[in-house]
């Protein structure tokens, strides 16, 4: 069973504007992922520093991030970042590139988790829908027509509140699409912006948004989380 999560942390800055990043931490910890996607991981200007602290993971958790950072003052690449349990194996990792009229990016990273190879894409789609659809397509085409296949899970703030739009249904010609829950704004949510996303060899066994004290004030977002079963080896597909 694995347990992945999508958080996006707006830069630490929580609802009473102050930006605390050990309430993020907090919260991280609270979610008890195996695996978890963060978006806004680091100031988006001039040096664009995390504002979380890599040595502070490192030393005070059992988490450690994806090298994506172009830099040693990030954490992530375009604000994408992947924290792993120290018990799970890095074998590759890659930063995609976005059609996009500002920054924006996409991060995957191949694991393994018991022997059984995986990979985890993670990315913070556009306000726009026409660019979140380009974005979405091109995604698509970099994960399957550039890459070995492996079983996939996609996570995410998708920036979009339907999921009936058309962007939606892109993912839908080769994964499953779940929605935990409503997890936009934190102290009363109505939007579900954050989405897991699972190609067949998954089955979501339970999924949902987590709301504890901490988190309804740490960001504008709730975390949102899913337990995951996978098939055992042998069921690659040849797609």
């Amino acid at each position: 069973m694995l347990k992945i999560g999508s958080y996006n942390i707006q830069k630490s800055i929580g609802v009473d504007a102050r930006r605390k990043p050990d309430r993020i931490m907090k919260v991280i910890q609270e979610l008890e992922c195996d695996v978890i996607a963060l978006q806004e991981a680091d100031k988006r200007f001039g040096p664009k520093e995390s504002t979380l602290d890599r040595l502070h993971i490192l030393e005070k958790t059992d988490y450690r991030p994806v090298p994506f950072a172009t830099t040693d003052r990030s954490l992530g690449w375009h604000g994408n970042a992947i924290l792993v349990r120290d018990t799970i194996g890095i074998l590759d990792h890659r930063r995609i590139n976005l059609p996009t009229l500002e920054p924006r990016g996409a991060v995957a990273v191949d694991l393994n988790i018991n022997g059984e190879k995986i990979r985890v894409a993670a990315m913070h789609l556009s306000l726009v829908g026409h660019f979140r659809k380009k974005q979405i397509s091109s995604l698509m085409h970099q994960l399957h027509e550039d890459l070995d296949y492996l079983p996939t899970v996609l996570i995410g703030d998708l920036n979009e509140w339907r999921d009936t739009a058309r962007s939606i249904k892109l993912f839908e010609q080769r994964y499953e699409v779940t929605t935990p829950g409503r997890s936009f704004p934190s102290p009363m949510p109505v939007g579900s912006l954050d989405r897991i996303i699972t190609s067949p060899e998954f089955t979501v066994q339970q999924a949902g948004v987590h709301r504890s004290k901490t988190a309804r004030v740490a960001s504008d977002h709730l975390p949102v989380w899913a337990t995951l079963s996978l098939e055992p080896s042998g069921h690659l597909s040849t797609r």
